[in-house]
């Protein structure tokens, strides 16, 4: 594979989990449920998957 051709796989497959993020979201919005995300600090914390999207 050329550098050209590696570049735009990667490009694709970024596109494709921004994709597959953004419907997990909006699928635990719909049923009100929490997500999991560890802050730099290495602490846990749960925030509802609406203000997630809000931050996209």
């Amino acid at each position: 594979m050329s550098n050209n051709e590696i570049q735009e796989l990667a490009e694709r497959l970024q596109h494709g989990l921004s994709i597959a993020e953004r419907r997990m979201l909006e699928d635990k919005a719909l049923h009100d449920q929490d997500i999991v995300v560890c802050h730099t600090d290495d602490t846990i914390h749960y925030i509802p998957a609406n203000e997630a999207i809000k931050a996209l």
